[in-house]
């Protein structure tokens, strides 16, 4: 497999970052271990993280994650290991699950994570059935994958408030849905564990409110390794009532650029950095790398050609946008036979798992790469992103342990979002 080469050389401020990372790494371990006492794990994530050389941060945290297919078949054990974990606490006894995937039929990719993501769990002793919310399955359907795995998609039946497939009661359900189009009638009022719990679907969380999670998260992190915490983390802004096809709220967006640009301007001085500094404006929520442009200056906002506004008005399924996350955009200096990449890191519970590197040959250092025409590579592990060398800086493993650590941080911020965005309690209380 080849191996991620950082264009620019380890040195600077990313590698005294890797080195206090490694150097403080039992501090980290224990402090990691109190903050899991304090909140609850996310079941699953993955986080897209940017190396730029000098600077090391999370720019999207899914709660719903899609790529298990992408992973490196030598670290499926792993996995089996962190999903016992992670069952284990949900529903100690556990032994079957409902599985509810997306709603693609012919993303033979997007089904090949859902048939690797039931092998992972039938191997951790669960029996697993995969429901489907489309209304057209109206009987269980076998899909062969190019892969070699098979998967049958089941229509759902609820019954008592529980949900299951023909002859089979499952104790929990596990949705690989990101509910971007609303939470259906049918997942609603359910006497049934459902995880990832239903407000961290896409109908209800911002990114805003992660990356403000995240803002907390990263500066106690920074205080007790003794770093800037800007090292870590992207600034970030959020505008509302946006409407790009009408030109409406651009005052807010294009005033939010401009002041990320000022910011980033400074740090770079401070850190003898060359780069223009952009930035990304998203939509606050939704995933599939829709609705996304890279800026470096606000009046480029006022600029939009009738294409840049189409494509920043609407997301998956059709949606509109009306609330932006406007987020300080780090380079990605890594690549992959020249192409450029960025680290996707997975966690099962709070394990790492493995990851990818999400490649893209027609996109640039500042760019999106998920978009069309990216492929996957896996992470090619000598040894675990667990096993760090204090005494060998500069080496692929401390890169990958440095990986681990942020992508536990975002877990950890999207753990605090959850606990904060919860409203099932005030629900209950008012009923």
């Amino acid at each position: 497999m080849p191996v991620p080469h950082l264009s620019t050389a380890l040195r600077g401020p990313i590698l005294d970052l890797e080195n206090r990372i490694i150097n403080a790494m039992p501090t980290i371990e224990h402090w990691m271990r109190g903050k899991w006492r304090e909140y609850t794990v996310p079941f699953y994530c993955s986080v897209d993280l940017r190396n730029s050389g000098f600077k090391l941060a999370p720019v999207d945290t899914n709660l719903f994650p899609g790529g298990f297919n992408n992973l490196n078949p030598d670290f499926i054990p792993l996995c089996v290991q962190a999903m016992m974990n992670a069952i284990e606490k949900i529903c100690p006894d556990t032994h079957s699950l409902l599985l509810i995937p997306e709603n693609h039929t012919r993303n033979i990719f997007y089904l090949q994570n859902i048939a690797t993501l039931q092998n992972i769990m039938q191997r951790a002793g669960l029996n697993v059935r995969i429901g489907t919310l489309l209304p057209e399955v109206t009987t269980a359907i076998d899909i062969d994958l190019p892969d070699g795995q098979s998967i049958q998609l089941e229509p759902i039946v609820r019954k008592n408030n529980q949900l299951g497939v023909e002859n089979f009661q499952p104790c929990a359900v596990l949705l690989n849905n990101d509910l971007s189009t609303g939470i259906p009638e049918i997942l609603q009022n359910l006497n049934q564990i459902v995880i990832p719990p239903l407000h961290a679907g896409w109908a209800t969380r911002l990114k805003s409110n992660h990356f403000a999670a995240y803002d907390r998260i990263a500066l106690e992190f920074s205080d007790l390794i003794g770093i800037d915490p800007w090292l870590i983390n992207p600034r970030f802004s959020s505008c509302g009532e946006i409407n790009f096809h009408e030109k409406q709220g651009e005052e807010c967006v294009a005033a939010a650029v401009d002041r990320i640009i000022s910011v980033i301007r400074k740090k770079y001085q401070q850190y003898g950095v060359k780069e223009d500094p952009f930035v990304i404006v998203k939509a606050d929520s939704g995933t599939y790398g829709m609705g996304i442009m890279t800026v470096k200056n606000g009046t480029e906002i006022y600029k939009l050609n009738r294409k840049q506004r189409n494509k920043m008005a609407v997301v998956k399924e059709g949606l509109q946008v009306s609330h932006v996350l406007v987020q300080e955009g780090v380079y990605t200096f890594e690549t992959i036979n020249q192409a450029v990449a960025e680290p996707v890191i997975y966690m099962i519970d709070r394990h790492v798992v493995g990851g990818f590197y999400r490649v893209h040959t027609g996109r640039g250092i500042d760019e999106n790469l998920n978009a069309p025409g990216m492929h996957f590579v896996p992470l090619a592990f000598e040894t675990t992103c667990l096993e760090p060398n204090a005494s060998q800086p500069n080496i692929i493993p401390n890169r990958f342990y440095a990986y681990g650590v942020v992508a536990r941080l975002a877990l950890l911020a999207a753990a605090l979002e959850l606990q904060q965005t919860d409203t099932s309690d005030a629900k209950l209380s008012s009923a």
